[in-house]
């Protein structure tokens, strides 16, 4: 019979000080979508023994590789706005296994203009002169609380509820959360419920199917697909305007300025490979592969060294600034300006 031997290496408490506060956080142990991964790669005893920490092989290679990453990404901070790195709730993670448990996917769309005839919408004919040096939305009690998609790939319903639920707060006063559980389950294909979309086309989806999406009380996310209800019974609908839009803005960043400033948030598809390690500041480098997440850009700040979008992630309040993050902006970072939509509501 072969026995399994488990090597530990002894480390000083202090290295891994920050490691094991994470692993040990109810964050940390809530944002698991694969317990496997962790017993594999952390049992290990995380109590100081005559004032050292035990950890397996196979979780100091892991960490190893982890503190590198960051430390080579921290090196290339030239200014106190630059993106800080560190550990965070997605440390145990290989890059590959970051990507499957926070459904990184290759979206369906290919970046041409799919509605060019509705980019006049973008700026709603304001001139460029009278651009405010700093907008966020969140300033105008319109944007409702971060979400966390857990182990979901539905950043697309996500990020297109949450504008849909902005843009219903400018027009009425009032702020609800609409249910993105509807449109996991009922969005016609390609999108895949939580097996991934695409905002384009859950943006068509919604006004050529005339949805009404009800309220998420009345229809809760429960983080997985499943057969779309049709007998819902809600106190109120919302649906998407005819002038929507999904077009590329590469080049034309300011259009994308002229409609946060004038008209509301965004939804944007991104490349979110570079992410894992992020906990702050402007995102300038390491993040141009291709789009596979979707985000709700809420504002911009063009007042220091480093213009940046004001960017709402659905990976919970424990990332980045309290669930957001700040990309550069002119520089179609992480893509962000591949695959914009914007949408009116009634």
């Amino acid at each position: 019979m072969t026995q399994k031997v488990m090597i530990y290496l002894t480390f000083s408490p202090i290295i891994f000080d920050d490691l094991t506060k994470v692993m040990n956080s109810e964050q940390w142990n809530s944002r698991r979508g694969n317990l496997s991964l962790r017993e594999r790669k952390f049992n290990a005893r995380r109590e100081p023994i005559n004032g050292k920490i035990k950890l397996p092989v196979v979780a100091v290679f892991f960490l190893n590789q982890t503190l590198h990453r960051v430390e080579w990404l921290n090196k290339h901070r030239n200014s106190s706005q630059d993106a800080v790195y560190g550990i965070n709730q997605f440390s145990d993670l290989t890059p590959e296994e970051f990507k499957k448990i926070t459904h990184l996917r290759k979206f369906n769309n290919t970046g041409k203009k799919a509605y060019p005839l509705q980019k006049k919408f973008f700026g709603s004919q304001k001139p460029f002169k009278d651009l405010p040096k700093r907008v966020d939305w969140r300033e105008k009690n319109v944007i409702t609380p971060v979400n966390n998609q857990e182990t979901c790939g539905a950043c697309w319903a996500f990020s297109s509820i949450e504008t849909i639920e902005a843009m219903y707060a400018l027009k009425t006063g009032e702020l609800k959360q609409w249910s993105v559980q509807q449109v996991v389950d009922c969005a016609a294909a390609p999108n895949r419920g939580c097996a991934g979309g695409d905002t384009c086309l859950t943006v068509e989806w919604l006004y050529e199917s005339g949805a009404k999406i009800v309220l998420a009380e009345d229809y809760p996310f429960n983080g997985e697909t499943n057969e779309c209800r049709q007998d819902v019974k809600s106190a109120m609908t919302v649906s998407i305007a005819k002038n929507f839009t999904c077009d590329s803005f590469v080049g034309e960043e300011y259009l994308m300025l002229l409609h946060l400033a004038h008209h509301g948030p965004l939804i944007a598809a991104v490349d979110a490979t570079g992410w894992q390690d992020y906990l702050g500041g402007v995102i300038q480098f390491n993040c141009d592969g291709e789009r596979n997440h979707a985000v709700q850009i809420v504002g911009y700040d063009i007042t220091g060294e480093i213009p940046y979008y004001i960017v709402r992630n659905s990976w919970g309040p424990e990332f980045g600034n309290d669930g957001y993050l700040n990309i550069i902006i002119g520089k179609n970072m992480c893509r962000i300006a591949e695959e914009v939509s914007a949408v009116d509501v009634i």
